[in-house]
């Protein structure tokens, strides 16, 4: 198969190109850093699409941002970028689509209550996290909740310009499978880490703020109490999985899929498995907290499984090991797309 990979010089990117040729496609790679190519260039998307099967779409504005002032950057590359990308795509006569979104789509994870069962509680209040009340409430009874796997079929709740934007994306992609008879679909990222990750910046995972300061000798600062409990994925999986993702899918119906390990770790955990591992410095519970933070968000992997064939297969503790002398990429750009 002849696939476009956008943004495939990128930490994701370049470890789908690299599995893609593995498996005998023939690839083309599409990034800014390659040659100046923004998604945004509607006449260079023309000419990369010529000839091509499939397109696995990684390039995007990544992170969480500072603040407002990152929304037109994120809008423009994120939702105007992927529409160019689609438009182009339906010209071509390009039907197949591997989309990389996010699991920040969901916003808070999935919660239990012991008297409401399933909840989704309102984002934390700030008088509650300045007192160290760091655990969602039931917004019934505000007794404490226990959190759940969420799948793929739970409500979106995007809370900051990167997540509104990858929903958009999907969206768009949606439009696009409907309109063509196209086959779009959506991989949910959850927290990806692995050889390559962007250095510390307000763009990078907390993964590589907690290298970059063992690297230079700091003890990992840990936000809230670290027990926020996420999944952890190895970029080396995220990359199986877009290749299983090429093959799956039906013509006109879109569809979304976790992919995750489906082996949840707190925050702390995470860096006291980097700390550990190179005998750095232990890290710091600092109990700081950002608003918009979400407290637990942990994968329901089943449905990638059973509709993709994908299941991770790098445990927390190996991939752990590897990365905490694994090479790092460039620091994520405020300015440019990945």
């Amino acid at each position: 198969m002849r696939t476009l990979v956008t943004g495939s010089a990128g930490f994701i990117g370049s470890h789908v190109v690299e599995t893609l040729r593995a498996a005998g496609h023939e690839v083309r790679g599409f990034d800014l850093r390659d040659g100046g190519r923004d998604v945004r260039d509607a006449g260079a998307v023309e000419k990369a699409l010529d000839g091509i099967d499939a397109v696995v779409h990684q390039a995007a504005k990544v992170g969480l941002g500072v603040d407002v002032s990152d929304l037109p950057d994120y809008t423009s590359v994120n939702a105007l970028g992927t529409a160019i990308l689609l438009a182009a795509m339906a010209r071509h006569g390009v039907r197949r689509l591997v989309l990389a979104s996010s699991m920040v789509v969901y916003g808070e994870g999935a919660y239990d209550c012991a008297s409401h069962g399933r909840v989704r509680p309102a984002p934390r209040r700030e008088e509650d996290l300045a007192r160290g009340r760091f655990e969602p409430r039931c917004p019934h009874c505000d007794l404490p909740l226990d959190p759940a796997d969420i799948g793929e079929e739970a409500p979106a709740d995007p809370r900051n310009a990167y997540a509104t934007t990858k929903l958009a994306q999907e969206h768009l992609a949606a439009n696009w499978a409907r309109e063509t008879g196209g086959t779009a679909v959506a991989l949910r990222y959850h927290n990806v880490y692995g050889p390559g990750m962007p250095r510390d910046t307000p763009y990078s995972g907390v993964a590589a703020i907690f290298r970059s300061a063992l690297e230079a000798g700091r003890a990992p600062r840990v936000f809230e109490d670290g027990g926020q409990r996420r999944d952890f994925v190895h970029v080396r999986d995220v990359a199986r999985a877009n290749l299983a993702a090429l093959g799956g899918g039906v013509p006109g119906t879109p569809a979304a899929y976790n992919i995750a390990s489906g082996e949840p770790h707190t925050v702390g955990e995470m860096a006291l498995a980097l700390a550990g591992e190179g005998d750095g410095p232990a890290p710091v519970v600092t109990g700081e907290y950002r608003l918009g933070d979400v407290r637990h968000i942990v994968a329901s992997p089943r449905r990638a499984e059973a509709e993709l064939g994908f299941r991770a297969g790098i445990r927390f503790a190996d991939g752990m090991r590897e990365f905490r002398t694994a090479p790092l990429g460039a620091p994520a750009s405020p300015r440019s797309p990945r």
